[in-house]
């Protein structure tokens, strides 16, 4: 008998079913401990590194993992798992035949899986990578945001329901700033379908954590408009409780510090028998609860935590699942270490057991030397119900044919149909301007750019008028769950904005915590695996605050999210603002970004081309994220032919020098006018010289690495840089100036042993206009006309 397409549930009664549930929360214990010993004490280690894990981190969840993935998850359902349970998240999809066994025994090797779970490494399995402590747990909370979107505009698989966000959160993990941003901005957003389950086992990497700290969780988030559920005793402890004396048992564990119920986990039940006679011996009735135990099971009373006892928890988790979609924080009581020799001691949590403390351990469990690996090893029930009950889990079946990472077409991006700036001849024009130009031309929604327009989604914390997204979001709303009409426009008071906001929407407006950007910019990157619905993302804030969120930016990078990031303005170029305004460093992190493609156009036609290939290579299966570099600065745009294929590989030739030329002027960005105006008078003595604009330093220079990794395998062609410069004279030089760090060009004197002057910027802070600055700084003609004349005469 099916149902649904999985096995039908075989277990008559609640007490057959908890039956299995424990010894899938044994089976999880053993393999992850085991998991990590092995990589540590069995396989070879060449090195004579640690290799490190968290045995004790891993056994505080072992409970709660159990409850969810065996009984309360349904498939549409996705997950954050806290980094240092990674081997119970393994272990799972162990037993339910989504993991190999070759792959178990790789746990922190090259080539296998990852110590903390990761979407790229470690497979579709992983919905969330959560090897950054906090931005995980934060990611639920976009993840369901952006859930929304695509179901209220009806972009995603209406055959899969909505699903919960869940995420288990280390405690330690809410000393992240950024967790308590993304709380404010789930509030705004009305989020919902969240559920953060905290494993509260007291202790952090370094120490035990402060007495009472639960009460200032619980009342941030019922602040933020989260249900919160504490889950503090099990049922045996419960049942204590209700006994003669147990409110004065009750009242001393409420009170004990968490140093000492720490400690007396650690110490065992004859630790804990001394502490409580001595505290408790006279109180009426508790003698009558200890007595009769042994110390064994004092012990095991005393440390019947919620957060370790399948029922309370499956209990709770069904409760607030029949309650409805309020986003709801489980604060889980346990033991970090729990059933392991070291349970409870504040140093467990990087504490690896012995040789012999696994040989223990391996008694305990009741496995055979040789068969630690068996799935069903040390199970006093039969392999065949055991095998059966897996099948009948919710979560065992796929949330779609194409199994938990779902399928979303590429939508297809016109050539001749995308917008262009419409630019007259000799008019002033800046990039940020024509993103703003062209964004709004998509914005109208006609013709063959009518398909891209309705899936891009734009975003921005709190600069979406500053960085030119006016345009595209009056054309296109605010996206809110509810709708609000926009009170200006209905007062027929004047305003250039236009902000009604709607579930129809495509701008979701954001705080000013640039952390939040990122993590939305990743959930609306991963729509198309997560919810089966492409969405094409873009992302606009100041470019020197990228380096606020630049962890969470690293993160969906890694999480390989797909998206476009638009920083403007940039540099010094912004003159009239003030240091803390001002960036240099940016293009060196472009370029040091894996799976990030940036660029750094100077005119409007250069970024029309980035911006319509940016779409394409946005959703394809080798492209990446894409940033665009822009700046306020208006230039003088020229009327010419680009070659298309040039400006996305990183450079083109303004003017190309001639055959052994002894010099060359490249420059990047909003620089350009310096450059042109250095380049003419030049030429008047170096007729040769030629003018080349470099749009991406980082695909120049990843082409150029790419191109010699083959070289040194014997095939290949040269690079698109090798091509560039090979009209120059071997021993010419190249002066390169940009508004950012002169490193993000000193690479090139390497790439056919030419000489380089690199200008550029090391150092800000100081406001001005243009041509105090850029002289200055080294920017103007005369300092490009300087650094020539230095190359020239070596």
């Amino acid at each position: 008998m099916t149902v649904q397409g999985r096995i039908a549930p075989f277990a008559e009664t609640p007490a057959q079913r908890l039956e299995l549930l424990h010894a899938m929360e044994r089976k999880l214990l053993w393999l992850s401990a085991w998991m990590i010993h092995h990589a540590n004490h069995v396989r070879p280690n060449r090195d004579g590194l640690k290799v490190g894990g968290h045995q004790a981190s891993c056994a505080s969840v072992v409970s709660i993992m159990t409850a969810l993935y065996f009984e309360i998850l349904r498939p549409q359902d996705r997950l954050a798992v806290k980094p240092h349970a990674g081997p119970v998240f393994h272990a799972v999809n162990w037993l339910f035949g989504r993991q190999s066994r070759e792959k178990l025994e790789t746990l922190r090797q090259f080539g296998g899986i990852q110590p903390y779970p990761s979407r790229v490494k470690d497979g579709a399995e992983v919905d969330f990578s959560t090897g950054s402590v906090g931005l995980g747990v934060a990611l639920t909370s976009f993840g369901a945001l952006v859930q929304d979107y695509v179901r209220l505009h009806g972009l995603g698989r209406e055959e899969i329901p909505a699903g919960r966000h869940i995420a288990i959160v280390g405690d330690a993990e809410l000393d992240e700033g950024n967790i308590y941003e993304a709380l404010l901005e789930g509030w705004k957003h009305d989020v919902r379908n969240v559920w953060w389950i905290i494993d509260y086992n007291r202790q952090s990497l370094d120490s035990v954590v402060q007495d009472r700290l639960f009460g200032r969780i619980e009342g941030l988030f019922r602040d933020m408009g989260w249900n919160v559920v504490t889950l503090k005793y099990g049922r045996n402890l419960e049942a204590a409780f209700a006994r003669e004396g147990g409110e004065s048992l009750r009242r001393w564990i409420d009170d004990c510090p968490n140093s000492l119920y720490s400690a007396l986990t650690f110490q065992g039940g004859a630790a804990w028998r001394a502490a409580l006679l001595a505290e408790l011996g006279r109180e009426e009735g508790v003698r009558a609860i200890i007595d009769p135990l042994s110390d064994e099971e004092l012990g095991a009373l005393m440390t019947n935590l919620g957060g370790h006892d399948v029922a309370t928890l499956l209990e709770a988790f069904r409760a607030q699942d029949a309650a409805g979609d309020q986003p709801t924080c489980f604060i889980a009581y346990t033991v970090k270490g729990m059933g392991l020799p070291f349970a409870g001691h504040k140093d467990n949590h990087a504490g690896l057991m012995t040789k012999e403390q696994m040989a223990g351990f391996k008694a305990e469990m009741r496995i055979r030397d040789g068969h630690e690996w068996d799935r069903f090893e040390g199970l006093d029930l039969p392999e065949a119900e055991l095998q059966a009950f897996l099948g009948s889990v919710p979560f065992a079946t796929p949330v779609a044919p194409e199994g938990r990472r779902l399928k979303a077409e590429p939508v297809p991006v016109p050539d001749a149909g995308f917008p262009r700036p419409k630019v007259a001849a000799g008019r002033k024009f800046s990039t940020q301007q024509a993103f703003g130009e062209v964004l709004a031309e998509l914005g109208r929604g006609t013709g063959e750019a009518a398909a891209i327009a309705r899936r891009i989604v734009t975003t921005s914390p709190d600069v979406t008028v500053s960085t030119n997204l006016g345009p595209w979001v009056n054309r296109r709303g605010v996206f809110d769950r509810h709708l609000k009409n926009d009170v200006f426009r209905d007062a027929k008071l004047a305003s250039a904005q236009r902000w009604g906001m709607s579930p129809e929407g495509q701008h979701i407006e954001l705080g000013i915590a640039e952390q939040n950007l990122f993590l939305l910019l990743s959930a609306l990157g991963l729509a198309h695996d997560l919810y089966g619905a492409r969405l094409l993302p873009i992302g606009t804030v100041y470019d020197p605050f990228v380096n606020r969120g630049l962890d969470a930016l690293i993160y969906a990078c890694y999480q390989d999210a797909r998206f476009m990031l638009v920083s403007t303005p940039s540099g010094l170029t912004l003159a009239p603002e003030g240091g803390q305004h001002q960036s240099i460093n940016t293009p060196l992190l472009g370029m040091a970004q894996d799976r990030l493609a940036s660029f750094e156009p100077a005119y409007a036609d250069e970024l029309a081309i980035l911006m319509r290939w940016g779409f394409e290579h946005m959703q394809k299966p080798d492209g990446s994220a894409v940033w665009l570099r822009l700046s306020t600065r208006g230039l003088e745009q020229p009327q010419r032919v680009l070659d298309p294929a040039a400006v996305v590989a990183g450079g083109h030739w303004m003017v190309p020098p001639a055959p052994g030329a002894r010099i060359a002027i490249a420059y990047q960005g909003p620089v350009a006018p310096e450059a042109v105006a250095a380049f003419e008078e030049l030429r008047t003595e170096e007729p040769g010289a030629g003018l080349l604009a470099i749009t991406s330093p980082d695909r120049l220079h990843a082409d150029w690495l790419a191109a010699r990794r083959k070289a040194r395998a014997g095939f290949g062609a040269p690079s698109w840089v090798e091509e560039l410069l090979a009209p120059l004279a071997p021993g010419a030089a190249i002066v390169s100036v940009i508004d950012g760090h002169p490193a993000a060009h000193a690479w090139l004197g390497a790439v056919r042993g030419q000489r380089v002057v690199p200008l550029g910027v090391d150092h800000f802070g100081q406001a001005g206009d243009i041509p105090d600055l850029y002289r200055e700084y080294g920017l103007d003609v005369d300092a490009i006309l300087d650094a020539c004349a230095q190359a020239l005469l070596g």
